[in-house]
C-alpha cells in the first residue's frame, strides 16, 4: 500500500516537473519571437525626433508617387473636388542594423506592422489646399509599411482628400478648370528634407472616367520651394495639375438646340396677318417664358461675372423680343392705315355738299389735300392744281406714310405688310451672324 502511494507520488511530480519545464521553455520562446521586431526596427541609439543623416548636410529625399484610383464630386458651388488615390514614399533609412533572417528565402523586402513604424522617422508631407485629407479605413486604417535589404523605406496608404480649386467660368459650358494639388512638407524645411517626383510620379487608373468633364493628359508635374510666411522659411513643395476640360454634348443637346428651335419657332410669327392677333402674340409670349425658364432651370454656376451662356442666353431672348417689338410696331401702323383708309370717304362726302374749301385724293392710299381748281392737262385728264396756278410735281412720300403706290407696278405698297416681309429674312439673318461670331470665339478663346 504504502509503495503504491509512493509510486503516485513520484508520477504526480515528474509530470509536474515536465510541465513546469514546457511552460518556461514556451514563455522563452515567446519572448524571442517578441523581440526580434523591435531589436530590427529599433536599434539602441536610434531617436525618431532626429532625421536620417545625410552627405554634408544635404537634406533627406524622399521620393513621392501617386496613383489616381477616382475623381469624383467636382463641386462647381464650393469650387472643390474629391480625389481618391494611394500614395508613396521613399526614403533611405542609413541608421538601421538589418539582419538578413528576417526576410523570406528569395525576398529583398519585409512588411512590418504600422505600430512599428510608428517608432521611425517620418516625413510630414501634407496637402497644402485640401479642405479634408483622410487616410481611408474599414477595420483598420489602410497603410503599409516595407522595409529593403538597402535600408529603404517605403510608406503606402490609401487616401480621399478634398481639394479647393479656384475655377473660372467666363467660358462655361466649355470652360476648362486647372486645379492643381500641392504637396509641401510641413515641418521640415528645403535644407533638411526635399520633396521629389518618383519614376513614376502620378497615375490615372485607366479606367477612370467622369461624368461631366475630359481629363487632359498628361499631367504636369512640378517642383520647388516655396516661401512660409506663416511658418517663416522655405518648403519643399511638390505640384501636380489637372486639367478638367468640361464637355459640351450635354448643353448642346439641353441648352442650345432647344434655344435655337424657340427662335426660330418665333419667327413664324411673320407670316401670321394681323387678323391672328391673338395667336401671333400667344407665340410669341410663350417663345419667350420659354426661354426664361429653360435658362432658370439650367445648371449654371451662380457666379457675379458674365458667362459665355449668358451672352447666348440674352441673343436668344434678345431675338424673340424683337419679334415681340416687331409686332406692336406693325400693329401701330395697321391702325393708322384703317384710320385713313376710313376718314377719306368722309372727307370727299364733304367736299361734294360744300362743306369744304378743299379736295381730297387718293394716291395709293397717301391722303393729299389742295384747293380745288381743275386745269385741263391732257385729253380725258383733270389735275387738280393750288390756285389755278401752272401745274405741281408730285410730292414725294413721307417717310411716316402708312401706304403708297409702286410707280413700276401700280400695286399698293402697305407699309407694316413690308415690315413683316422684310423681317422674315432680317431676323434669321441677324441670328445667323449671331451664330457665326459667337461659336468661332468661344472656341478660339476655350483653346
Amino acid at each position: 500500500m504504502l509503495d503504491k502511494f509512493k509510486t503516485r507520488a513520484i508520477v504526480t511530480f515528474g509530470l509536474g516537473f515536465i510541465f513546469m519545464w514546457l511552460g518556461a521553455h514556451g514563455a522563452t520562446e515567446a519572448n524571442v519571437n517578441y523581440t526580434a521586431k523591435p531589436r530590427v526596427v529599433l536599434p539602441p541609439n536610434y531617436v525618431k525626433e532626429i532625421r536620417p543623416p545625410s552627405k554634408k548636410g544635404s537634406p533627406v529625399i524622399v521620393d513621392f508617387s501617386i496613383f489616381v484610383v477616382d475623381i469624383n464630386s467636382i463641386n462647381v458651388e464650393d469650387m472643390d473636388f474629391r480625389v481618391d488615390m494611394f500614395i508613396h514614399q521613399r526614403w533611405l533609412e542609413s541608421r538601421l542594423e538589418i539582419p538578413d533572417d528576417i526576410f523570406e528565402e528569395g525576398d529583398d523586402y519585409v512588411t512590418l506592422l504600422p505600430e512599428v513604424f510608428e517608432n521611425f522617422w517620418q516625413p510630414d508631407p501634407y496637402f497644402l489646399n485640401s479642405k479634408i485629407a483622410e487616410i481611408a479605413t474599414l477595420t483598420h486604417k489602410f497603410t503599409s509599411v516595407t522595409l529593403y535589404k538597402n535600408k529603404t523605406v517605403r510608406y503606402a496608404a490609401r487616401m480621399h482628400a478634398i481639394i479647393a480649386c479656384q475655377m473660372e467660368f467666363q467660358l462655361y459650358p466649355m470652360d476648362i478648370q486647372v486645379c492643381p494639388i500641392y504637396i509641401e512638407s510641413f515641418s521640415s524645411n528645403n535644407q533638411k528634407v526635399k520633396l521629389r517626383w518618383s519614376d513614376s510620379g502620378v497615375t490615372l487608373n485607366p479606367e477612370l472616367k467622369l461624368l461631366q468633364y475630359n481629363l487632359g493628359q498628361p499631367l504636369e508635374l512640378e517642383e520647388s520651394d516655396g516661401y512660409m510666411p506663416e511658418k517663416v522659411g522655405n518648403f519643399s513643395r511638390l505640384t501636380v495639375y489637372f486639367r478638367f476640360e468640361r464637355q459640351i454634348g450635354h448643353h448642346l443637346i439641353q441648352t442650345f438646340a432647344p434655344s435655337s428651335l424657340v427662335v426660330m419657332l418665333s419667327w413664324f410669327s411673320f407670316w401670321l396677318g394681323l387678323d391672328a392677333i391673338p395667336g401671333r402674340v400667344t407665340l410669341l409670349v410663350t417663345c419667350m417664358l420659354t426661354l426664361v425658364t429653360m435658362f432658370t432651370g439650367a445648371d449654371i454656376p451662380p457666379v457675379a461675372y458674365v458667362k459665355a451662356l449668358d451672352l447666348w442666353m440674352a441673343g436668344c431672348m434678345l431675338s424673340v423680343f424683337a419679334a415681340l417689338a416687331e409686332f406692336v410696331v406693325v400693329k401701330v401702323l395697321d391702325v393708322q392705315y384703317q384710320y385713313q383708309v376710313n376718314r377719306i370717304p368722309k372727307r370727299i362726302s364733304n367736299m361734294e355738299k360744300g362743306q369744304c374749301a378743299t379736295v381730297a385724293s387718293w394716291e395709293g392710299g397717301a391722303v393729299r389735300s389742295r384747293k380745288a381748281t381743275q386745269t385741263p392737262t391732257t385729253p380725258g385728264q383733270t389735275s387738280l392744281q393750288g390756285n389755278g396756278g401752272p401745274p405741281k410735281p408730285a410730292r414725294r412720300q413721307s417717310l411716316l406714310s402708312v401706304a403708297w403706290t409702286d410707280t413700276d407696278t401700280g400695286v399698293e405698297k402697305i407699309m407694316w405688310r413690308e415690315i413683316d416681309k422684310v423681317s422674315r429674312a432680317v431676323f434669321p439673318i441677324l441670328f445667323f451672324v449671331f451664330v457665326l461670331l459667337y461659336w468661332p470665339i468661344l472656341l478660339m478663346k476655350s483653346s
